[in-house]
């Protein structure tokens, strides 16, 4: 596979600085903060009270600041949400205007080599060089992080690619991205945070770790996320909340996300356990189950 290159516009990155950081962030996500190893960029999720997911990052941590990579619709609410639980905390949450994100799909081991970074970087790890993170996401799958004028030479190096083939692929390994339509609308484990490692079953209290706890310990999740191919000439993109039917007409399911593929469009559904297995349908057109990276757990 050709290495190609994509500016992620739709992405923006939050940034927290101070003293304090670390343990701000490790105190309102559901991925322990306090135990990352140098290197490490993992997901977590910042949900409510209840559970709920407002939204799935990429943190990045870094010696001045943390980064916090978020779709960019919706991220300003989330930073004012953010800065309500700040309180005496001695923390700065804004925009980290000054970072770029750009996607690199491929075979990238020629670029990679010519700035000092190993090909073979475990995913969820980042390597940071010069004014650059290279944040591996999947073995053909790279996020990197800088100034926009810093990233402009790996555009020269790779073919250019709209910033949906990113969301194509991460879309195949089940990573969801909350947008205000579906804010506050699934459980941690029905976004299967917990099979992606955004999860930290053994840390302390943060928002939502009740439920979550109870969810993992004792069972009852009904719902979870699969992956979807929806073939149909004419169709326009579902969008976030777009319900998922039955063959009864009945809705056992909610979109999550979706991008254009070479044939119609690839999703990711949160769906009732029950319904699965069935004939299903989104916008009128029928779905296909295609396979993630992991089982997807049956609490």
């Amino acid at each position: 596979m050709p290495l190609h290159h994509a500016v992620l516009h739709d992405r923006v990155c939050l940034e927290a600085r101070g003293p304090e950081a670390a343990a701000f962030l490790h105190g309102q996500l559901s991925r322990s903060m306090l135990e990352l190893a140098a290197g490490d960029a993992p997901l977590a999720g910042w949900a409510d009270a209840r559970g709920r997911v407002r939204a799935v990052l990429r943190v990045v941590p870094l010696p001045e600041r943390w980064l916090l990579v978020t779709p960019r619709e919706g991220a300003d609410a989330l930073l004012a949400k953010l800065r309500m639980f700040v309180l005496r905390a001695k923390v700065t949450l804004a925009r980290a205007d000054d970072v770029a994100v750009a996607a690199l799909l491929g075979d990238a081991a020629d670029v990679l080599g010519r700035r000092g970074v190993a090909a073979d970087t475990p995913p969820n790890r980042m390597v940071r060089r010069d004014e650059l993170g290279f944040v591996r996401i999947a073995p053909r799958y790279w996020q990197v992080l800088g100034p926009r004028a810093a990233l402009e030479p790996l555009a020269a190096e790779a073919e250019s690619a709209a910033a949906t083939a990113a969301d194509l692929a991460e879309i195949g390994l089940g990573i969801p991205a909350i947008t205000p339509p579906i804010a506050e609308r699934f459980v941690a484990q029905m976004l299967n945070l917990d099979a992606l490692g955004a999860v930290s079953f053994d840390k302390g209290c943060y928002p939502g770790q009740e439920i979550i706890a109870r969810v993992h310990n004792l069972g009852g999740g009904k719902r979870r996320a699969r992956r979807y191919a929806l073939h149909a000439a004419g169709t326009a993109e579902p969008a976030p909340a777009t319900p998922v039917l039955d063959p009864n007409g009945r809705i056992v399911g909610d979109v999550v996300r979706a991008a254009r593929a070479a044939q119609g469009f690839e999703l990711l559904a949160v769906v009732d356990h029950a319904a699965a297995a069935g004939a299903l349908t989104c916008c009128g057109a029928p779905l296909m189950e295609l396979p993630l990276p992991f089982d997807v757990p049956r609490d």
